[in-house]
């Protein structure tokens, strides 16, 4: 496995100190066994370690992947590895430290401020210390925040708003009127604001009807490649603080997600549900439209949700597809069944 190299190398102690000053508070600080001045040159699984590189350890059944291909430093919770590596660093959460440790070794390129002369950007958009790249559409009336980057191929709708610190990663595209938070990332391929799915039948066709809303998306957002969220139909669609959705996802017109929910690939999430704070939705999930998902819900990978859930629990269900009066017997048959065993 390739492994990637770093921008300088740190010591573990010093590695320490950088965490230390990320958390005051010392929930990121792991206790240190060993000598602080081992050099960290990279990072690396623990079956392609080798010197100079740091691992984690979050299953001790790697703890003899690690033995064969001893890592400079490990990453380790309470009491483990103690023969795989000379240095451990010891904390309940090994994985959490582990990917603060991959930032502080491998820190972004400096940024500079600049607009390329390839870009397409409306004389009246106002770009306040942002890059913008080569082939990159700013729209009329668009304001972009200090050190955002608007990546070759992004396209920034008319009076958008994007925050400050944000990466709209190339082809993606915000469309009109749609408001970014602080920190937020948008990887290739995402549309944020397309039309919501809004039509009604006249008897000979469908009508369309015109998505007036908005889409609202909160600080540290981050939205993977291709994923699509729809723009309301009157009132708009928001997606709270902290959200990380994943690549292929859909989020529907009207949609709440709350605060601090994560939404695994492929799922789907129809109109105007509201999910709450602090969810789990897993992987090919499908959440019917107009139901609410209290908070704290954990919804398993290719789980049907197909009616409100009120209480917070881990929630798993799939059943083969039928014809429809015969799966409305059989649901009725389960519930009556259910019921006689509560």
């Amino acid at each position: 496995m390739a492994r990637r190299p770093v921008s300088r190398p740190l010591t573990a102690g010093e590695l320490v100190e950088q965490l230390r000053a990320l958390d005051p508070a010392g929930r990121l600080v792991p206790e240190l066994d060993g000598d602080p001045a081992t050099s960290i040159e990279r990072v690396a699984t623990p079956e392609a370690a080798g010197t100079g590189d740091l691992a984690f350890i979050a299953d001790a059944r790697r703890l003899v992947e690690a033995r064969l291909r001893p890592a400079a430093a490990l990453i380790v919770t309470d009491g483990e590895g103690e023969w795989a590596s000379s240095v451990r660093l010891i904390h309940p959460k090994p994985r959490l430290i582990f990917a603060h440790a991959l930032d502080l070794l491998n820190p972004p390129p400096a940024f500079v401020a600049s607009i390329s002369p390839g870009a397409q950007v409306a004389p009246d958009a106002i770009i306040d210390g942002a890059r913008v790249e080569a082939f990159a559409t700013v729209g009329t009336g668009v304001r972009v925040g200090v050190g955002s980057m608007i990546c070759s191929g992004a396209v920034i709708g008319r009076g958008a708003r994007v925050g400050r610190d944000c990466v709209i990663h190339p082809n993606a595209t915000i469309a009109d009127g749609v408001v970014l938070g602080d920190r937020v990332i948008i990887h290739s391929g995402a549309v944020i604001g397309a039309d919501g799915f809004g039509f009604e039948h006249d008897g000979a066709r469908w009508v369309k009807i015109q998505q007036m809303g908005s889409v609202i998306i909160g600080d540290d957002v981050e939205i993977g490649a291709s994923s699509t969220v729809d723009r309301g139909a009157i009132e708009d669609t928001v997606i709270g603080d902290g959200v990380k959705i994943d690549d292929q996802v859909h989020i529907a017109h009207n949609c709440v997600i709350g605060a601090g929910t994560i939404i695994a690939g492929c799922a789907g999430v129809a109109g105007s549900t509201r999910i709450g704070r602090n969810c789990m939705i897993g992987g090919a999930a499908m959440i019917v439209g107009h139901i609410t998902i209290c908070d704290g819900t954990v919804v398993s990978g290719g789980t049907l949700v197909a009616a409100s859930i009120d209480e917070p629990g881990h929630y798993t269900g799939v059943f083969p597809t039928t014809d429809h009066r015969a799966w409305m017997r059989i649901a009725a048959a389960l519930r009556r069944s259910g019921q006689r065993k509560g």
